[in-house]
C-alpha cells in the first residue's frame, strides 16, 4: 500500500494495532507533514499604486471601478513544484467553496514569498458574506479564507420605473385601485433581468419583508422600491422607483334583475334593470363584451329591441364612482323567439381574384323566410335569393326574415370580408411541438396566407385559398427537390437550417414566407464514468472519463450545475459533487448521465459481528465484511487470512481488516474472545479424598505447548512456570504450613493474551 493513499482507520474497541501496521501508519503522517507548505489567508489591501494606507472592507464594483487589492504570503516548507500556480478564488455569497471563482492565477511567484494580488469581482456578484482564498495547484493546498466580506457589482444604477405587473404602462396620477381583498402586483419593468436582483419594498416609507421582483399587495398605501446593494454598497447607487399610490374600493355587487322574458320576437323589448341605482354611479351598458353606451350618471336600465337586427346575444353592466369597485355584472342573454337557425356556408375570409366572382351562401331552417342581401351595410337590390355571386370586394351578409307568423322575426347572418388583393403574405410556423436543441423532429407548415390590399390592410385568406397555391420549399435558400406540399418534415440533425417557402397563385408574383430555424438535437447519447464513486484524499483523485470522442468538439465539464472544466478529455477530480459532461453537437448542448463523487466515509464498511467476537473453543465463525470493493483479513501476526469479504476464524486474538473502497482504504479491527464454558477454578482442597486435591484448568489452557502458566505465591516468587500444564499443580511434595494460603496466577496464550487471578489452598 502505497504512503500517498490516505487510511481511515476505525477502532471498535481499544485494541493493540501491529507493529507493521503502525509503522505504515505513522509513515504516511509523516509524509504528509513534510509535504506541507503553509499558505497564509489573503489580506485586503489600498492600491499599491496610490489608493490610500487601509485595505478595503467591501467590494461596491461597477463599469467605472472595479480594481481590488489583496496581499499574500506564504511558507516555503519546502518549495513548490515548478508546475505550481496560485489562484486567487471566491466563494459563493454565503461563503462556501464548493464551487470556487477564479479571480486571478499566477505561475511565476513559486520563489517569491510575499507579493500582492489585484482583481476584479465579476458582474453577478451580490451578497453580504463573500470569502477569498489562496490555492496552490503543485501541491495541491488552500490558505484560511479570509472573510466575510460585502461585495456587490453594481450593474444598475438608474432610477427604477414601476408599473402593474411590471407592464410599463404606469397609472395616471400614479395611483392603481384594488377592490377590497383583491390583490394587486407592482414590479420593475426598466431594469434588465430584474428577477436576479434582490430588492428593499417600502410602504408609506416602511421596509417590508419582501425581497422579490415583484410585489403583491392588497393593503391600501404608497409604495416605493430600491434594488439591495447591501448595508454598505447601497449608497453607492442611486436606484430609488417612482411611488405608486394603491387605494381601496368596495364592492357594491352589481348585477341585472332577472327580466320577464329572455327571447324576443320582432315586435317585442325587454328592459333590462341593474340591481343598483340612485347613489350616482356612473352605467356603461355591454353587448358581447362590447361598449353599446357611453359613461352616464345614473344609467341603470337598457332597452331590449327585438326589431332591432342581431340584438341577441350577452349583456351586461358595469359601475364606477368614488370608493366604489370597478365592477361588472354576470351577463344576461338575449334571443330570438323564433326557433330558427341560420349558417353561413363559406368562409368568413374570401379573395376576388382579376376577372374572377365568388358566390355567398347562407342556409335557414325557415322554408319560408325572405332573404336580403347586404354589401358594406347597404341593401343589394333584386337579391332575394339565399346565394349571392359577388364580383367585388366588401363585406357582405344576409338578412333572413319573417313577418307571417305568430312571432316575427329578423336575423343578420355572420359577415363574410371579401377582399381584392393587390399581393399575398405568407406565414409559416412549427405544427408539432417544437424546442430548439430538444426536439429530434418537427413539422413545418403553411400557417396563414393573408391577403394584402392597395391600402396594406390585411386579410385572412388561408382557408379560401391554400389550396389554390403552389409551393417550394427551401433550405438556407437552396431549393429542396421534390418538397412541394403545403408542409415539410425535418428529422435529422443534417437538415438543421433555415427553412421558408416560396409560394404563388395565377396572377401574382411569387413570394418568400417567413423564415423558419431548425435545430434538432442529435440523437446520440454522452456517457460519463468515474475510476470511482468516492473520494478519499487530494493524492488520488477520481477520474472521469467518457467514452465519445472529444476530439475537436466543444465542451464543459460542469459541478454541481456550474461550468467547471472545459479543456480535460479527462477529467481529474479532487473534489465531491454532481458531475455532467456537455458537448456541443451541431450547435445544441448534449449533456451526459449525472456521475456523483461522495466523500469516503468509514462507516460503509461494515462488519455482520459485533466486537469483540465470541466463539466456542473448538468452533469455526465466518465473519463477512460489506460496503467495499475488495478486502484482505490478517490477523496478529500480519499474516494474511483471506481476499475474500469474508474469513473462517477459530482462535482468539486481534485481527485486521483492510478494505478498499475502490482506491480508497479503510482499516478495521476487532477482537475474538473465547467464551467461558468452564471457569478457572480459585479454590484447591489437596487433602487427599480425590476431590479438588489439584488445580484443574480448561482444555483451552491444559496440555497446549502454546499456552504458559505461571503461580506466584504471596511474596510473588514464582512457584510455577510451564507450557503444556498437565493439571498436576500442586504435588503431592508440597506442604502448605498455613490455613488458607493464597497464590497468584497468570495464564499466557499464544496470541499474548492473558488471564489472570488467584488461588484459595485451603488444608
Amino acid at each position: 500500500m502505497s504512503p500517498d493513499n490516505k487510511i481511515v482507520t476505525k477502532h471498535f474497541t481499544m485494541r493493540t494495532i501491529p507493529t507493521s501496521l503502525l509503522v505504515l501508519l505513522l509513515f504516511t503522517t509523516f509524509s504528509f507533514k513534510m509535504s506541507a507548505q503553509i499558505l497564509n489567508a489573503p489580506k485586503p489591501i489600498a492600491d499599491p499604486n496610490g489608493g490610500g494606507t487601509s485595505g478595503w472592507t467591501a467590494a461596491c464594483a461597477s463599469s467605472s471601478f472595479n480594481s481590488y487589492w489583496v496581499n499574500f504570503s506564504w511558507v516555503n516548507a519546502p518549495a513548490v513544484k515548478s508546475d505550481n500556480k496560485f489562484i486567487l478564488e471566491l466563494s459563493d455569497a454565503n461563503g462556501n467553496f464548493g464551487s470556487p471563482v477564479q479571480l486571478a492565477s499566477f505561475d511565476d511567484k513559486n520563489a517569491t514569498y510575499d507579493f500582492n494580488i489585484n482583481f476584479s469581482i465579476p458582474t453577478d456578484t451580490r451578497g453580504e458574506q463573500y470569502k477569498i482564498r489562496v490555492k496552490s495547484t503543485s501541491p495541491e493546498k488552500v490558505s484560511p479564507a479570509s472573510g466575510p466580506y460585502s461585495m456587490y457589482y453594481i450593474e444598475f444604477n438608474s432610477p427604477i420605473l414601476m408599473s402593474r405587473d411590471g407592464s410599463g404602462n404606469i397609472p395616471s396620477g400614479g395611483k392603481l385601485e384594488v377592490c377590497e381583498g383583491t390583490a394587486v402586483t407592482i414590479a420593475p419593468h426598466n431594469v434588465p433581468n430584474a428577477e436576479t436582483y434582490l430588492y428593499n419594498w417600502y410602504k408609506s416609507g416602511t421596509l417590508l419583508s419582501e425581497k422579490g421582483a415583484s410585489l403583491t399587495t392588497t393593503a391600501a398605501g404608497m409604495y416605493s422600491v430600491q434594488i439591495d446593494y447591501g448595508t454598505i454598497c447601497s449608497g453607492s447607487a442611486s436606484t430609488d422607483s417612482n411611488i405608486i399610490e394603491v387605494t381601496t374600493g368596495t364592492k357594491l355587487g352589481i348585477a341585472l334583475n332577472s327580466p320577464s322574458k329572455t327571447s324576443l320576437c320582432s315586435s317585442e323589448t325587454e328592459t333590462l334593470t341593474a340591481n343598483i341605482s340612485g347613489q350616482g354611479l356612473t352605467y356603461v351598458w355591454y353587448k358581447d363584451g362590447v361598449a353599446i353606451t357611453s359613461p352616464t350618471t345614473d344609467d341603470h336600465t337598457y332597452t331590449v329591441n327585438g326589431a332591432t337586427p342581431s340584438f341577441e346575444g350577452d349583456y351586461t353592466v358595469e359601475i364606477n364612482g368614488a370608493g366604489v369597485c370597478l365592477e361588472r355584472s354576470a351577463a344576461i342573454t338575449m334571443a330570438t323567439a323564433a326557433n330558427i337557425t341560420l349558417s353561413r356556408d363559406n368562409e368568413a375570409n374570401m379573395v376576388i381574384l382579376p376577372g374572377k366572382n365568388k358566390t355567398l351562401q347562407v342556409t335557414s331552417s325557415d322554408s319560408g323566410a325572405a332573404y336580403t342581401w347586404f354589401k358594406d351595410g347597404i341593401e343589394v337590390a333584386g337579391q332575394t335569393a339565399n346565394t349571392l355571386v359577388i364580383t367585388e370586394a366588401a363585406e357582405y351578409f344576409a338578412r333572413v326574415s319573417d313577418a307571417s307568423g305568430s312571432c316575427p322575426y329578423s336575423i343578420d347572418s355572420e359577415k363574410t370580408t371579401v377582399v381584392a388583393p393587390v399581393a399575398f403574405e405568407i406565414t409559416v410556423n412549427y405544427t408539432t411541438p417544437y424546442t430548439a436543441c430538444e426536439s429530434t423532429t418537427t413539422i413545418i407548415a403553411v400557417e396563414t396566407i393573408n391577403a394584402i390590399a392597395a391600402d396594406n390592410s390585411k386579410t385572412n385568406v388561408t382557408a379560401d385559398l391554400v389550396d389554390d397555391f403552389s409551393f417550394q420549399w427551401k433550405k438556407d435558400g437552396v431549393t429542396i427537390t421534390g418538397e412541394n406540399s403545403k408542409n415539410i418534415t425535418i428529422n435529422n440533425v443534417s437538415a438543421n437550417g433555415s427553412y421558408i417557402v416560396n409560394g404563388g397563385i395565377t396572377g401574382y408574383s411569387t413570394i418568400d414566407s417567413n423564415a423558419i430555424p431548425v435545430q434538432l438535437l442529435t440523437s446520440e447519447t454522452v456517457s460519463i464514468t468515474a475510476s470511482s464513486n468516492t473520494f478519499c484524499s487530494p493524492s488520488n483523485p477520481v477520474l472521469l472519463s467518457t467514452s465519445t470522442n472529444l476530439n475537436g468538439e466543444t465542451f464543459t465539464w460542469y459541478k454541481d450545475g456550474n461550468a467547471f472544466n472545459s479543456t480535460d478529455e479527462t477529467l481529474s477530480s479532487i473534489e465531491t459533487g454532481t458531475f455532467v459532461l456537455e458537448v456541443i453537437k451541431n450547435g445544441c448542448a448534449l449533456r451526459s448521465n449525472e456521475v456523483v463523487l461522495v466523500p469516503l466515509d468509514e462507516d460503509l464498511i461494515t462488519l455482520n459481528s459485533d466486537d469483540p467476537v465470541v466463539l466456542v473453543e473448538g468452533q469455526t465463525k465466518s465473519i463477512s465484511a460489506s460496503g467495499g470493493t475488495s478486502y484482505t483479513w490478517y490477523n496478529a501476526a500480519n499474516e494474511e487470512l483471506s481476499t475474500t469479504d469474508s474469513v473462517e476464524l477459530s482462535t482468539e486474538g486481534t485481527y485486521t481488516l483492510m478494505a478498499k473502497i475502490d482506491a480508497c482504504d479503510i482499516v478495521k479491527q476487532f477482537t475474538v474472545s473465547y467464551k467461558d464454558t468452564f471457569n478457572v477454578p480459585n479454590v484447591v482442597t489437596p487433602n487427599g479424598d480425590g476431590k479438588n486435591d489439584l488445580w484443574i484448568l480448561p482444555t483451552s489452557y491444559s496440555n497446549n505447548a502454546n499456552v504458559t502458566v505461571i503461580i506466584y505465591n504471596s511474596n510473588g516468587e514464582e512457584v510455577l512456570n510451564e507450557k503444556d500444564y498437565k493439571n498436576n499443580w500442586p504435588n503431592s511434595s508440597m506442604s502448605f504450613p498455613k490455613q488458607n494460603m493464597v497464590f497468584f496466577y497468570k495464564i499466557i496464550d499464544a496470541q499474548n493474551s492473558q488471564k489472570q487471578g488467584t488461588i484459595t489452598i485451603i488444608r
